[in-house]
């Protein structure tokens, strides 16, 4: 009787769809992938997945299962990897989250490149802006732009953003150039991020000013509101990482910088503090903070 073989029959048959097909890929039979299930389930007490003569489905205890199992073993794999080769051979599974926008302009090349380093590496990306629960969603890391509060996570930061206010040029010659918070009362509008803040703050000294622009647009995506920005909709608060490019060749121009309070914000790595992390995540974490580094390619602002 084999755990890991028992577990490794589980995960192929999750991944490939049914049991038929996970004794082909395993070159068995099926009644052999079958009988592996069921001593899983026997020993678990646990049913993994409801199956018909049709179709397989995993239960709510199985999702979880599989979760831990992918870890296990590709834990397994990688120290058979250090062991017959040597310490830069990484090998296993990466379960990573990352926000949208930030994810596909900038993280994906860096993950291929680092990929490219570790082939046997395999990455599970999952590129949204919500905040997953990195315990119970099964990932190993999350990339995260925020201000951070405590938490039980630990978090090592990768590089830094900049919050820039900006607009068009077309925007400001039909609004006018603000060159006072307060001027923004009389005749602008804004592109807001939906789970920013109504109010936007700034600083003036030591007073703190709070200007509340109407929205004209909402959306829970950077990207969508940095090209309705460029098309002078609105104004925009948004990270340089995001709108720089456009700021280089002037298509955004920034405003009102003095008076940004606030305006740094971290990029960290984050994953739970009671969690063994495999070596090739401590890889990919040291190598994005060197591929970012001090001083982001992205920066307009000095």
């Amino acid at each position: 009787m084999n755990l890991f073989e028992d577990m490794q029959a589980f995960v192929r048959v999750v991944e490939a769809g049914s049991i038929t097909q996970a004794a082909e890929q395993m070159n068995t039979v099926k009644s052999a992938v079958s009988q592996r299930l069921n001593r899983l389930e026997s020993r678990l007490g646990i049913q993994l997945l409801s199956r018909t003569t049709r179709t397989q489905k995993l239960t709510e205890a199985g999702k979880s299962y599989y979760k831990d199992c992918t870890r296990i073993l590709d834990d397994v794999i990688e120290a058979e990897a250090h062991v017959q080769q040597d310490n830069q051979a990484l090998a296993g599974r990466i379960n990573l989250a990352a926000p949208l926008s930030f994810g596909l302009t900038h993280l994906s090349q860096a993950i291929r490149q680092f990929n490219e380093l570790h082939p046997d590496v395999v990455f599970n990306v999952d590129f949204n802006d919500r905040k997953v629960d990195l315990i119970n969603d099964g990932f190993d890391l999350a990339i995260r732009i925020a201000h951070l509060t405590d938490s039980n996570l630990v978090a090592r930061k990768l590089t830094y953003s900049q919050i820039v206010l900006c607009a068009s040029p077309q925007y400001l010659a039909k609004h006018g150039m603000p060159e006072h918070p307060n001027d923004l009362l009389s005749g602008h509008h804004k592109l807001k991020y939906s789970s920013s803040p109504d109010v936007w703050q700034f600083k003036e000294g030591k007073k703190t000013l709070k200007i509340n622009v109407p929205s004209i647009m909402n959306s829970n995506n950077g990207g969508f509101l940095y090209e309705a920005a460029i098309e002078g909709k609105g104004l925009i608060m948004s990270p340089d990482f995001i709108c720089y490019k456009a700021i280089k060749t002037g298509q955004l121009v920034p405003l009102l910088c003095p008076y940004i309070d606030n305006n740094l914000i971290n990029a960290y790595a984050v994953y739970p503090q009671n969690r063994h992390l495999p070596v090739r995540v401590k890889k990919l974490i040291g190598y994005l903070s060197e591929y970012f580094g001090d001083t982001p390619y992205w920066q307009v602002l000095h």
